[in-house]
């Protein structure tokens, strides 16, 4: 079915959809990774996002419901050039059209995905609309126009209070949920820890009730309505226990602690991105996704607070931490390096716990 995607600054690209669709409209993001579309589809963070994937071919391994990041899909749609009609991989259970309509995703394919993502990299980023009914110019940028932002927190988060891991754990942990991966919990549970999930909007002392040894925040979507609430919130726990902020868990803390938060051109979606600390040269490749990043500047002038890894492209802070105020920040993902491994940021973690 013929469908077009508009750009807010009146740019368009014609597409193919697989099926009919009502008029979707979102941030419009690339991805640069060459695998993970199904991670990618069904991450929270990119809820109520337009994603393009710039690999030309996707589908071509499949898709398994192990592989989801999360309980569903949040993208608002998903675009591609192509689609594979065949897939290899003796994991799969499905192909990825087979995946996008079981997940009620709406796709768009037949797209130069190269042209338009050259275009957002010159431009910046923008916002976005799809359709398959309504192809006039002039009504589609009123449609962008007129977006507004779906609270989506309360829907991501889980609704109450969650215990999973080990029952009587050394180490029992708080995650206040933004949005966390199915990947993330399954390293906690490989540390051998005790996790409580918390919804997004737990108070302070509530927390604290709770007698967790740490606390951590998890990515989720960072340009949700709730997140200066949240902010309020974090502000109460930092010094009372050790924190580590993950993505947008990382602005929170960040912002919590007077830096500022400023809005990238294009922001870091992808799976090789070199960060490195800038007293060593000792570098790492990082899986990141987000669009907003700390404004060194302001770190510098909060006291007991460092920046610890910086990224070697644009030179945007990858990490903070406080040794005094036992807290950590990180804005990329502390993806498993193997299977049933560990990322050393959690190790590291746990560390600061047991001190």
């Amino acid at each position: 079915m013929k469908a077009i995607l508009m750009l807010e600054d009146g740019k368009s690209f014609t597409a193919e959809a697989l099926g009919p669709c009502p008029e979707r409209a979102g941030e419009v993001i690339f991805n640069t990774a060459v695998v993970g579309y199904q991670e990618m589809i069904t991450d929270p963070a990119n809820a109520g996002k337009i994603l393009v994937l710039t690999y030309p071919l996707i589908g071509n391994y499949g898709c398994a419901p192990k592989f989801n990041e999360s309980g569903r899909a949040w993208v608002s749609a998903v675009v591609i050039k192509e689609s594979s009609r065949i897939y290899s991989n003796w994991q799969a259970k499905y192909g990825f059209e087979e995946f996008v309509k079981k997940q009620n995703v709406v796709m768009l394919s037949g797209v130069d995905t190269r042209s338009l993502t050259l275009h957002l990299r010159q431009k910046g980023w923008m916002q976005g609309i799809i359709s398959t009914t309504n192809f006039d110019k002039n009504r589609l940028l009123a449609g962008i126009k007129n977006y507004k932002k779906e609270k989506l927190l309360p829907e991501i988060s889980v609704k109450t209070i969650i215990e999973t891991g080990r029952k009587k754990a050394k180490h029992r942990i708080a995650v206040l949920d933004l949005g966390i991966t199915k990947s993330l919990i399954r390293q906690l549970q490989a540390l051998g820890l005790s996790v409580m999930l918390c919804p997004y909007d737990t108070p302070a002392e509530e927390v604290l009730r709770l007698k967790p040894q740490a606390l951590i925040i998890s990515g989720g979507p960072e340009a949700a309505p709730e997140i200066k609430n949240i902010e309020e919130n974090v502000k109460q726990l930092i010094g009372k226990l050790p924190i580590l902020g993950i993505s947008t868990g990382c602005l929170l803390l960040a912002a919590s602690l007077g830096a500022k938060i400023i809005r990238m051109k294009l922001g870091h979606h992808g799976v090789n991105y070199p960060i490195c600390s800038p007293t060593s040269y000792k570098g790492e490749i990082t899986v990141q996704n987000h669009a907003y990043a700390v404004d060194s500047a302001s770190v510098s002038r909060i006291k007991n607070v460092k920046i610890t890894a910086i990224n070697l492209n644009d030179r945007t802070v990858e990490s903070i931490e406080s040794k005094k105020l036992r807290l950590t920040g990180i804005q990329y993902y502390p993806v498993s390096p193997g299977f049933d491994e560990v990322n050393p940021i959690l190790m590291r973690f746990i560390k600061m716990i047991k001190k």
